[in-house]
C-alpha cells in the first residue's frame, strides 16, 4: 500500500483504495468461478469491485446496482467491471440477473432510515430474500454492521461474534433483520455464508474522520457522548470483505470487521485539532459504553490491517482541509438511541 502524504485526486485515490493485498490476490486466485457485487453503487461497493477485479486478473467481475450516478457505472466499466443496472426490490428483475459463483451483497438502506421505515425494511430485510433465495447455490458474502451490537465498556475490546444482538432503532433492527433472514436460506439450503458486520470505514470523502473535520474546520462543538469509536481504512476493510468469501459456510458465519482498537473521540478530535492547527471545543461528556466491534477472529483469518491511524488522520485531514470534494454523508455515528 502506497504510503503518500495525500493524494493528488480522485482518480489517484480510488486507485489506492482498491489495491489488494498480495493475501487477498492468492486467495482470490484460488477460488473457481465469476465474481458479483450487488448493489454496488454505494461508498465501498466501487472499491470493492475495482479490488477484486484487480486481485482476479483476467477472472470476470460484474457490478449490479440502479446507478443513479451515472458517474459511478462509467468509471466501473472504464476499469474493465460488467455493469449491469437493475432494481433489487423488483422480484421481476431478477431472472435477467447475472449468475456467479461468488456473489457480495451491499445493497441496504441507512442514510433517511428515520424518515421511510417500511423502506428501509424492504431494503434490509424483503430485498435479502429475494437475494438468498436466487443465489442459493453460491457463495455469499453478506454486507451488515456492528449496529446489531449492545453498547459495551470500552475496556471490554468490543463486542465479540458470539455476542448476543441488541439492536437499537429500526436501521439497526432491519439490519439484523436481514441477517436472519440469510442464516434461515443458508441452514435450509446449504448456502455458504460470511456475514460482515463492518464499523467504521474510513476514506478522505466519508468516515468519521471527515466528519469530525469538517466539523473542527466550521468551529463546532464536537460530541463527546459516543465517546469511542472503530476506525478502519476502507482499502482494508474492502480487502478484508473480498476475502471473507473464502470462510463461508452452512450455517452462516459471522466476522467483524474493524479497527484494532478502541478509539477515544477526545484524543481523535484533538489529534485533527493539532494537524490543523485548530482549536477544538467539546459539548458532553463520554458516556460508560459505546458502539463496539472485536476484530480479532478477522486478523486471526487474514492478518492486521495495513494502514495505521497516523496515516489516516494525515490523509484524510489534508483532503477535507484542501477543499476536495467529500460525499457529504454523515455518518451520525454519535447517535445512541438508534435513530438515523
Amino acid at each position: 500500500m502506497s504510503r503518500l502524504s495525500s493524494f493528488s485526486d480522485e482518480a489517484e485515490l480510488e486507485e489506492a483504495l482498491s489495491e489488494p493485498s498480495e493475501q487477498a490476490c492468492r486467495d482470490l486466485a484460488a477460488l473457481d468461478g465469476e465474481f458479483l457485487v450487488l448493489g454496488a453503487g454505494g461508498k465501498i461497493g466501487p472499491t470493492l469491485c475495482r479490488l477484486l477485479k484487480t486481485a482476479s486478473g483476467n477472472r470476470t467481475v460484474t457490478a449490479v446496482s440502479r446507478f443513479g450516478d451515472a458517474a459511478v457505472r462509467e468509471r466501473l466499466e472504464a476499469a474493465g467491471i460488467r455493469t449491469v443496472a437493475a432494481d433489487l426490490l423488483d422480484p421481476a428483475a431478477y431472472p435477467n440477473l447475472p449468475k456467479a459463483r461468488n456473489v457480495w451483497f451491499m445493497a441496504g438502506m441507512k442514510f433517511g432510515a428515520g424518515g421511510d421505515p417500511p423502506l428501509t425494511w424492504a431494503m434490509n430485510v424483503y430485498v435479502p430474500a429475494l437475494v438468498a433465495q436466487h443465489y442459493a447455490e453460491n457463495r455469499l458474502v453478506v454486507f451488515s454492521t456492528g449496529n446489531v451490537y449492545p453498547f459495551v465498556e470500552p475496556g471490554s475490546g468490543g463486542a465479540r461474534e458470539e455476542t448476543e444482538p441488541d439492536p437499537r432503532g429500526e436501521y439497526a433492527q432491519s439490519c439484523l433483520g436481514r441477517e436472519r433472514i440469510f442464516q434461515y436460506f443458508s441452514a435450509r439450503n446449504q448456502t455458504p455464508v460470511t456475514i460482515v458486520r463492518l464499523n467504521y470505514a474510513n476514506e478522505p470523502r466519508y468516515g468519521i474522520i471527515v466528519d469530525l473535520t469538517r466539523k473542527i474546520l466550521a468551529g463546532e462543538p464536537v460530541a463527546l457522548e459516543m465517546g469511542y469509536v472503530n476506525l478502519i481504512w476502507q482499502a482494508d476493510a474492502s480487502d478484508y470483505i473480498a476475502r471473507s468469501v473464502t470462510l463461508a459456510a452452512s450455517p452462516a458465519r459471522l466476522l467483524n470487521v474493524a479497527g484494532r482498537e478502541a478509539v477515544p473521540v477526545r484524543y481523535l478530535a484533538t489529534e485533527i485539532g493539532r494537524l490543523l492547527g485548530k482549536q477544538v471545543r467539546f459539548s458532553g461528556r463520554e458516556a460508560p459504553t459505546a458502539l463496539l466491534a472485536d476484530s480479532r477472529s478477522c486478523f486471526a483469518a487474514f492478518g492486521p490491517p495495513r494502514i495505521d491511524l497516523e496515516a489516516m488522520l494525515g490523509w484524510i485531514v489534508s483532503w477535507v482541509a484542501a477543499g476536495k470534494r467529500v460525499l457529504g454523508k454523515p455518518t451520525k455515528f454519535q447517535v445512541r438511541d438508534g435513530k438515523f
